[in-house]
């Protein structure tokens, strides 16, 4: 029998529930149900518990929504504890189960359900017992995953006592360093260190001794057989339960090895959350399952606030495939190494990593997620950028230097600067503003521009002695502000005070002197930026450095201009003076050419003929300055025909053997033809220049030698002979117009010769050599190419 007592819950016969009141507000969760398993009574603790208050009478066996077995899988209704104590009516103890509330968290519970009897020994419901140890069994599973996590890894994580001796050691560690754990257990760490790092692991152990971490290094350690490798090391203190400072543990890039027994598995999670580098596991759907403190650092989430939630909270929505590829080559057993990529911090900022990703498995070797060790390599990717941009520079500056020193122009000088430099400095713009120094209006003017509409600036003068500007173009001083526009000077000059309206915004201000040799400031390179603090001392250094160079080239400009204006002059006066000179040199050769027609005595012949060869001499140097002048102007005219070199070769010899008595002329001109497009008479001119210099500087020898060669494309015709011949200095510049050699003082001529030469051979796309050693002799070799021959078009039939 049973009746109701005022807290409307059940009170049976033969079972002593104790004090109701005691019950009631016990921090224990208990309940009780009839024989079919219906709720007749339960107290605040179990409605904390399950996260609702059911309703008595009506609902059964528990006050949770859903009764799962330990492993997550569903359990049925005849394996809940009350029902299989209310079926035997027998006290099992305890069981294990998992619940779901109404807010979807789980609790893991230990129930002890317990049968009630009434007073004549009739099962009549049960009395039940729940204890929450979800927090337990969480901390337990933590530490599963870590060990999981250190066991899959292939890194070397080895942990040491204060006294430098060896407590744990993982697979990874004897995979790279040789030893077995039987045989580093125990043994100094001094075994994997050179003699002369020994130092180094001194003051390792002193700063763990005072609880510091090493940030990570790069080192040298020793293998089994005695070889030094390359490690990187990230070095932390290991505590005890109690805070206390017990030994190091240290980690080479990778997780590994799993502990073997509960002390095993804590060591490896203190060496797990110790570390510098985010170490973080998820299962195979990308759930978070652990979290350590190098991750909360690295990725600026609490542990808190990541478990259970995606991996892809971390990874940018650009790169969300990458994390479908990594799920599925984790599922293969296939591991990842080294793989470098970007994640995002809490902030929302990318962080550039490098990640190695294992497969963990679980006691059975089946793969039950993945651990990622995540290092941040901002530091890293931001010095090779450095190191970029720093070589970039140094090309930009070689560059520059050589561009400026080979040009002489002005304009290309000076434009070419103002790219570099504004491109080096990072400007918004770049200008040259020369220094208009004792002009009208003392001003300065735009010369150069980059980066910016040249409206801006066009046309707008730009007052020279203002505090801003003087420094520059007057004190020749470098200067940089970082904002302009809280400079005091800034806005005090008419008519625009501050910046004039449609002109460039301009912050950061840089204005670099370009000063000439003798000390004058030529002008000033400006640079601006519409944000503020862009240029920096580096940026100054370079430009300052670059303006030196083009002041040198600058003043080199100048001067060439003014070589080049003298120049212009004599070449002008070169052409005017030979025009002249070729007008009576005619007349008077005709008047020569009539008395020596005309009866005299021997010695007037003599001196006639004498007369003549020297006015014939005059004549040939006044025409070849006179080519030479029409050369320079693009005035020399061609008269191209089609004739065989062969042919006139022929005829030069025969005519040059009489001429030539001192020199015997060996030809060997061979029996093919040459055929060639060219100005016939220009090219004999040629021809005879060789020749003629060939007996000229051979004056100890009686014969020089002409050949002829004929090939697919050209025909190449060499004159040699066996004179005082040339040095490798003289070689160089045998063809520029006016050189003579000091070893050929006492011979006549102007130096024209060959310099008319080359311009003829160049000019019909042809090339000169010279082959010569000095003492020896020299050889000329002409190149001039063949006419092609023209195919004669014929109908198909």
């Amino acid at each position: 029998m049973q009746s109701k007592d005022k807290f409307g819950a059940d009170s049976f016969e033969g079972f002593d529930l104790g004090p109701k009141q005691l019950l009631e507000n016990s921090p224990v969760a208990s309940y009780t149900c009839d024989a079919e398993g219906k709720l007749t009574w339960f107290n605040e603790a179990a409605v904390q518990l399950w996260g609702r208050k059911p309703v008595l009478y009506k609902e059964f066996w528990c006050g949770s929504w859903k009764i799962f077995y330990p492993d997550g899988s569903l359990m049925v209704q005849e394996d809940y504890p009350v029902a299989r104590v209310l079926k035997t009516g027998k006290e099992e103890g305890k069981s294990e189960i998992r619940i779901q509330r109404p807010d979807g968290l789980y609790k893991f519970l230990l129930v002890f359900p317990k049968p009630i009897f009434d007073k004549e020994g009739k099962l009549s419901g049960a009395f039940n017992t729940l204890i929450d140890i979800t927090d337990l069994k969480a901390d337990h599973v933590k530490k599963e995953t870590l060990s999981a996590i250190v066991e899959s890894s292939d890194n070397a994580i080895i942990s040491k006592d204060l006294s430098g001796r060896i407590t744990s050691w993982n697979p990874g560690a004897e995979r790279i360093f040789g030893y077995s754990e039987a045989e580093a257990l125990g043994q100094p760490i001094t075994m994997l260190i050179p003699t002369y790092l020994l130092e180094q692991e001194k003051e390792i152990i002193a700063n763990i001794k005072n609880g510091v971490r090493m940030d990570i290094i790069e080192t040298r350690r020793l293998t089994r057989e005695g070889k030094e490798i390359p490690v990187s090391l990230a070095v932390s203190p290991v505590k005890d339960i109690f805070g206390r400072i017990v030994g190091a543990s240290k980690v080479a890039q990778d997780i590994s090895e799993k502990l073997l027994g509960e002390e095993k598995q804590a060591i490896l999670s203190a060496i797990v959350e110790s570390s510098d580098d985010a170490i973080v596991s998820k299962n195979l759907k990308g759930i978070i399952m652990s979290w350590n403190r190098g991750a909360e650092e690295i990725f600026g989430y609490s542990e808190a606030e990541v478990l259970g939630k995606s991996i892809t909270l971390l990874i940018p929505e650009e790169r969300l495939h990458e994390e479908e590829v990594i799920l599925e080559k984790i599922s293969n057993g296939i591991k990842i190494q080294h793989f470098e990529t970007i994640r995002k911090h809490k902030t929302g900022r990318e962080i550039p990593v490098s990640i190695t990703i294992s497969p963990v498995k679980d006691s059975r070797g089946k793969i039950i997620g993945a651990s990622k060790v995540a290092r941040d390599i901002t530091q890293q990717k931001e010095s090779q950028a450095a190191m970029q941009k720093y070589i970039q520079n140094l090309e930009t500056l070689n560059s520059v230097g050589k561009s400026i020193s080979e040009n002489l122009d002005v304009q290309e000088i000076l434009q070419r600067v103002t790219d570099a430099t504004t491109n080096l400095t990072g400007a918004a713009f770049g200008a040259f503003f020369y220094n208009n120094t004792g002009l009208v209006g003392d001003t300065f003017r735009l010369f150069t521009l980059s980066g910016a509409p040249r409206k801006a600036f066009e046309g707008m003068p730009m007052p020279r002695h203002t505090d801003l500007f003087h420094p520059t173009f007057i004190d020749k001083k470098v200067v940089r502000i970082d904002d302009v526009t809280k400079h005091v000077d800034f806005g005090k000059n008419s008519p625009f005070m501050g910046m004039p309206k449609g002109h460039f915004s301009v912050v950061s201000y840089l204005a670099v002197p370009v000063v000439s040799k003798s000390g004058g400031v030529i002008g000033g390179l400006l640079y601006g930026h519409p944000e503020a603090g862009v240029f920096t001392e580096e940026h100054e250094l370079l430009v300052v450095n670059i303006a030196a160079q083009a002041a040198v080239s600058l003043d080199n400009s100048r001067l060439f201009e003014q070589v080049k204006s003298l120049s212009d002059k004599k070449d002008e006066f070169i052409a005017l003076a030979s025009h002249e000179l070729k007008t009576p040199l005619t007349t008077i050769k005709g008047y020569l050419q009539v008395l020596t027609k005309k009866e005299s005595d021997k010695m007037s012949q003599l001196f006639l003929g004498k007369s003549l060869y020297q006015v014939e001499k005059l004549n040939t140097l006044v025409e070849d300055l006179l080519n030479m002048s029409r050369i320079e102007s693009g005035q020399l005219d061609f008269s191209l025909e089609v004739f065989d070199l062969r042919e006139m070769l022929g005829e030069i010899v025969e005519t040059f053997s009489y001429l030539a008595g001192s020199h015997k002329v060996v030809a060997k001109l061979g029996r093919q033809k040459a055929v060639v497009k060219a100005d016939r008479q220009r090219i004999e001119q040629a021809i005879l220049n060789l020749m003629t210099n060939a007996i000229k500087y051979s004056p100890n020898a009686d014969e020089i030698y002409l050949s002829l060669e004929v090939a697919e494309e050209n025909t190449v015709l060499r004159v040699r002979d066996y004179g005082i011949g040339l040095t490798a200095q003289q070689r160089q510049q045998l063809f520029t117009r006016f050189y003579r050699a000091e070893s050929t003082k006492g011979i006549s001529g102007l130096g024209l010769g060959l310099y008319l030469t080359k311009q003829i051979i160049d000019r019909h796309n042809g090339r000169i050599e010279v082959h010569s050693e000095f003492g020896k002799g020299s050889e000329f070799a002409l190149s001039l190419p063949l006419e092609k021959k023209k195919l004669k078009k014929t109908k198909m039939m």
